[in-house]
């Protein structure tokens, strides 16, 4: 009897443990099931808040003008959005400097809610300005009267920054680029051997350009404005507005020689424009020297470059130089046809009306290498020299080394410079 009791209670206490055990397993499995859903909920909520920052740039962009005044704004469609999985709401603050400056920024604010969990991210845009591109146009063909004639990148030219067009690359032999290329047309053109619409083109080819960050074709069109109406409003209000030809020497001091017939000034030393803008109206505007500053020149007319450019503290020497020229003209910018052989230009240069281009290009003897320190930006392609078809010799004009200026990527721009009417990232954080 007494194994039999002690059977019994062994019984029992096994039962007794194994309900435990049991109902310990029960609520284990019950709290990891419950800490998956909320690990889910927690990674949805980031989801739908991610899709709110994307709705809210895409509001930003279809605005007719980038929205004034600093109180946040809350679009009604873009408030408690709602999704298979939750909802989102989004908020667009405008930075409190933006009265007093040229280039807007806002922070869009987005919250991503499911069942009762909220994640919360920011994301900071600014308005996108031309002076990041190392090169860019709208066509990449010279209008010659009724002709529209290709201009070409060719062997030895080497593009060292962001590159696009809304046009198509004219390639012949092989040209380098060193930043990402982007074109609007979903092909480009060989010489020898014509439209190649992919790359690499996946057979061999005569030429063979180096596109080292890749290229994207049949990217979106860019639209150019067609007036520099920023500048020439801060020169108005605060900067130097001269009318008629005007000569202007830079110079390392921070002052330029100013030559102006409506002024009456004759080499006239003046200070660099406070706000960094100054703009002709109704005259050429040429120019060389050496800048120590912050300064855009723009013109109605023409900007005719006679000489060398150079900043007095070259960023390749020291990357925190804060020198910085645009050059803008609402018709071409220029070079001159007696400026010196080997030319170089430290600038970000705009042409809205026509070309960026060399004064009887087709004329020789070659002038060597057209070093330019910035960027280009134009309506339509300029040549700067001619080449034999046949040999790659070049005939007349300049070979073409641009150099993309890396702080332009960090917003260290020329003043007053057209904006693209599209915005870029500046920062994304989570709010915890």
């Amino acid at each position: 009897m007494r194994r039999k009791g002690s059977s019994l209670i062994v019984v029992y206490l096994v039962a007794v443990v194994l309900t435990v055990l049991s109902s310990s397993f029960g609520l284990k499995i019950i709290s990891e099931r419950n800490l998956g859903e909320r690990n889910k909920y927690i990674l949805q909520a980031l989801y739908l808040a991610e899709a709110g920052l994307d709705r809210g740039l895409v509001w930003l962009r279809d605005q007719p003008s980038p929205p004034s005044g600093t109180v946040p704004i809350s679009p009604s469609q873009l408030q408690n959005v709602e999704l298979e999985i939750g909802s989102f709401s989004v908020t667009i603050d405008p930075y409190d400097n933006n009265p007093q400056s040229y280039l807007n920024r806002y922070r869009i604010i987005s919250t991503g809610e499911v069942e009762g969990i909220q994640r919360e991210l920011t994301l900071d845009v600014m308005m996108d300005i031309f002076a990041r591109y190392a090169y860019f146009t709208d066509d990449e063909h010279l209008r010659w009267g009724r002709w529209k004639i290709p201009v070409w990148f060719t062997g030895g030219d080497h593009i060292n920054g962001p590159t696009q067009t809304n046009s198509h690359l004219h390639i012949y032999e092989d040209p380098v680029f060193d930043g990402e290329v982007k074109t609007a047309d979903d092909f480009m053109y060989y010489y020898h051997d014509g439209y190649i619409y992919s790359y690499p083109p996946g057979f061999p080819t005569t030429d063979n350009p180096h596109f080292n960050q890749g290229i994207i074709l049949g990217e979106d069109v860019l639209n150019m404005p067609s007036k520099a109406l920023d500048l020439r409003t801060a020169a108005v209000h605060g900067g130097l507005h001269l009318e008629g030809n005007t000569t202007i020497v830079l110079k390392d001091d921070g002052t330029m020689l100013i030559t102006n017939a409506q002024k009456g000034w004759n080499e006239e030393n003046i200070s660099l424009p406070s706000n960094g803008a100054l703009f002709v109206t109704g005259g050429n505007v040429y120019i060389k020297g050496i800048l120590k500053g912050q300064l855009s020149i723009g013109t109605n007319k023409d900007i005719v470059i006679i000489d060398d450019i150079l900043y007095a503290d070259d960023p390749r020497n020291n990357p925190q130089s804060t020198d910085t020229l645009g050059l803008i003209a609402e018709k071409d910018v220029v070079i001159d046809k007696d400026a010196p052989y080997n030319l170089e230009i430290h600038a970000s240069i705009m042409a809205l009306g026509d070309s960026f281009v060399v004064e009887n290009w087709w004329q020789g003897p070659p002038k060597g290498t057209l070093t330019v320190l910035g960027g280009i930006i134009q309506k339509e392609r300029g040549p700067v020299g001619t080449f034999n078809g046949s040999t790659g010799e070049k005939l007349s004009g300049y070979s073409k080394n641009y150099i993309y200026d890396t702080r332009l990527l960090n917003q260290q721009h020329p003043p007053y410079y057209p904006s693209t009417g599209d915005y870029v990232v500046v920062l994304w954080k989570e709010n915890t």
